[in-house]
């Protein structure tokens, strides 16, 4: 049987790692496959965990995905797709790095960081994404404006998740 917390440190170890994209364990019969979401799909969420939202409202409960013994949690149809606009003007997509909690601004009472219209460096702290109660800042990496905000505060996001579109300059 797989300890909860083994589990999550696999799957932490998974994301931190860039070359590998699929790991599956097996152990007294069960087998426990984690696979990172391709661009074009998106991961479905594991057991829901509570997340630690301070300092922030709790986020909506995500559905969870069964492990059973021989099987592994299947990817989720691919998430809404960022605008086709996006695809014909040269939109650049800042996307999300890890699965986690989406905030727009650094507490509940504090102005989102950037919204429709502002312009961005490289550096601009543009959401943060917490993920196993870290809070993980997420810089624009692109010099630009921001066209569009398409994640919801609190919302939970996918790994390669489009978050915003950027009008490069």
């Amino acid at each position: 049987m797989f300890k909860l917390s083994e589990i999550k440190e696999l799957i932490k170890l998974l994301d931190q790692t860039s070359s590998v994209h699929e790991l599956v364990v097996e152990s007294e019969g069960m087998k426990l496959a984690i696979r990172k979401p391709d661009h074009q799909e998106s991961a479905s969420p594991g057991p829901a965990a509570p997340l630690y939202p301070y300092p922030y409202p709790p986020a909506p409960a995500p559905q969870a995905a069964v492990l059973t013994a021989g099987t592994a949690a299947s990817p989720a149809p691919a998430a809404a797709e960022a605008p086709a606009e996006a695809q014909d003007s040269g939109l650049h997509k800042i996307v999300s790095p890890m699965v986690g909690t989406f905030y727009s601004a650094a507490s509940p009472d504090k102005p989102p960081f950037v919204s429709a219209g502002d312009r961005v460096t490289e550096k601009t702290t543009v959401c943060i994404i917490e993920a196993m109660k870290l809070m993980n800042e997420l810089e624009a990496e692109v010099r630009g404006e921001i066209v569009s905000v398409l994640a919801e505060n609190g919302q939970l996001v996918e790994y390669g998740q489009p978050l915003f579109l950027v009008r490069p300059e």
